[in-house]
């Protein structure tokens, strides 16, 4: 894949991809008549997402500004990154084993997009799993202040990188499958 199509690199979708958005602004998919259950729960499941790195990220802060107990970010980062790592999994095997296939046979002139879309897949797996051995690697210092600050330190880091990476690839993907939905419907 071309850098400017790299999850980790690019800053949107090719403008090509984005004829449909320009028919279907974001600003308007909740008053289109096409706006349904499907989109709804499928937006809903994407704040999910960003709240658990969000929340994520506010309990390694908190820990690391001595405001938070070790127990305590155990407690939480153990519940959220579980929560976080399964439902992002499942999320992205639901898209590409029946919605993509589906989506990208509706307009010739987005499908490729959809390539982009299952490429970050892989490439979010990567760094999910660099996540759960930040996680982990934390987790297991639980004991140790000197030695947990800094391995929290570490999480902290490789959850900043996974939020940009994320918001990236949910954004781009939003703004590919709302609109073809919009346009022409689905049945999955």
């Amino acid at each position: 894949m071309s850098d400017d199509l790299n999850l980790e690199t690019r800053t949107g979708l090719p403008d090509p991809l984005r004829v449909l958005l320009a028919a279907y602004p974001r600003d308007g998919w909740t008053t289109d008549p096409g706006f349904d259950d499907l989109i709804r729960f499928w937006l809903d499941r994407h704040l999910m997402f960003r709240r658990l790195l969000a929340e994520m990220t506010k309990t390694s802060e908190a820990l690391l500004d001595h405001k938070a107990e070790p127990q305590r970010f155990g407690t939480a980062m153990s519940r959220y990154g579980g929560m976080f790592v399964n439902q992002l999994h499942q999320h992205h095997q639901i898209e590409d084993t029946h919605y993509f296939p589906v989506l990208m046979q509706k307009d010739d002139r987005v499908a490729r997009g959809f390539d982009i879309l299952d490429a970050d897949h892989h490439a979010i797996d990567r760094h999910l799993s660099d996540f759960v051995d930040h996680a982990n690697g934390a987790l297991q210092k639980l004991d140790d202040r000197d030695r947990l600050q800094a391995a929290t330190g570490d999480l902290h880091q490789h959850l900043e990188l996974l939020k940009r990476l994320l918001d990236r690839h949910l954004t781009d993907e939003e703004e590919l499958v709302v609109p073809v939905i919009l346009k022409y419907g689905v049945q999955i």
